[in-house]
């Protein structure tokens, strides 16, 4: 029995520590015939035995011929490509599934996760943040949710970065499904697809918060966009917390529900953050292991905030642009403002304010959402006029 089949059997026996059961796999010859006497002799129930032979929701042949597959792998616990941040923490999986490069699971790695019914704040600072987290280095990994996940998932490959997508469910079952097509995306640029599950696995609900735990465990720090305060995000926090990682979240505003999570997790000293350079002097300035050859972690702190300042800064500067209507665009906030408050804050005719706006949403400081416009971008120098009380 190869090592292989025996690790996918050892997937599915509960109650055996992973540290010992390396150091027996690894004392094991792929001719060693592995019996019930045997197993009983290193310690195994007769629960555990019976899992062991006759795994119930694992088809160890086709699992085999998945592995035949180009770009697809097994990983074990004593494997050299293992995430060495996930073998560290309470409970690692002792498999993961992994579909894509594993060499990108050693990857300096920062999660991002959040709403899945986020709002277009939250849409637009994902994409700030991962677009400038992989510019400063990191690879995202987040969990294909709808929401916040496949934004980051997508705005990190548009900045063509690396993602890493971890499934709460088999890979041979993508959910959602209508995240398919992010999930092709992701191998075909060179990123992952990761699962502890057998590979037609079911989403059932339980399997979220374990797969959460691989999310933070894989990654030097987990970033909270947006989170209710029943949000599956803080599940994700709280493995973060748990296993030593540095949890970072993003402020929004106090009447937008989808924050009130965040600002939790701030009020319990998560790191309240802006940008993306925020979290990248943060664990850029402790992560003294990564190579060398990754500038982006260079131990001069001085250039790498020039390095990160100039990838990350999306927009232009304030100053290499004219703002245009100051007085109408001091008056569109971060939530949904109406066209008619615009105008009566302004103090100018509602026809009038609408052709503003709409030339202020062509040159991209604000959006048109669903009933009204927010602001996409800041401006130093705005301040608010004509606010009536």
């Amino acid at each position: 029995m190869t090592q292989q089949e025996v690790w996918l059997r050892l997937s599915e026996v509960k109650g055996l520590r992973a540290a010992r059961l390396c150091q027996w796999v690894d004392s094991l010859d792929d001719d060693t015939p592995l019996t019930s006497a045997l197993l009983r002799a290193q310690g195994f129930t007769e629960e555990q035995r019976s899992a062991f032979f006759h795994p119930h929701s694992l088809n160890i042949t086709a699992s085999l011929a998945w592995l035949e597959e180009e770009n697809h792998h097994l990983i074990s616990l004593n494997n050299p490509e293992y995430p060495p941040l996930l073998k560290k923490i309470a409970s690692p999986p002792r498999l993961l599934y992994v579909q894509g490069p594993p060499e990108l699971l050693l990857s300096p790695q920062m999660a991002m996760v959040g709403s899945r019914d986020c709002s277009h704040y939250g849409e637009h600072w994902a994409q700030y943040f991962a677009a400038g987290l992989v510019n400063s280095g990191f690879t995202i990994t987040s969990g294909l949710a709808m929401g916040i996940d496949g934004i980051c998932h997508r705005a990190a490959l548009d900045a063509q970065g690396k993602t890493i997508a971890v499934l709460g469910s088999g890979l041979q079952y993508i959910h959602p499904q209508i995240h398919k097509s992010l999930a092709k995306r992701i191998l075909d640029n060179g990123g992952a697809l990761v699962s502890e599950f057998p590979l037609k696995a079911p989403p059932l609900p339980h399997n979220f918060p374990r797969r959460n735990r691989i999310i933070s465990g894989m990654s030097v720090g987990v970033l909270i966009i947006e989170a209710s305060l029943r949000s599956g995000s803080l599940i994700t926090a709280r493995c973060a917390l748990e296993q030593g990682r540095e949890v970072f979240a993003l402020p929004g505003s106090v009447h937008n529900p989808n924050s009130e999570g965040t600002h939790w997790l701030i009020k319990q000293g998560a790191y309240l953050v802006t940008d993306p350079l925020d979290i990248a002097e943060h664990i850029g300035s402790g992560l003294t292991w990564l190579s060398a050859e990754n500038d982006a972690f260079s131990d001069d702190s001085t250039l790498l905030s020039e390095k990160i300042a100039e990838e990350v800064n999306i927009c232009a500067e304030v100053t290499e642009l004219e703002l245009p209507f100051v007085d109408v665009l001091a008056n569109v906030g971060y939530e949904v403002t109406p066209v008619d408050v615009v105008a009566e804050r302004a103090g100018q005719p509602v026809p009038e304010v609408a052709v503003k706006l709409l030339e202020l949403e062509l040159a991209g400081w604000i959006a048109a959402v669903s009933g009204g416009y927010v602001r996409i971008r800041r401006a130093g120098h705005v301040r608010r006029t004509n606010v009536l009380i």
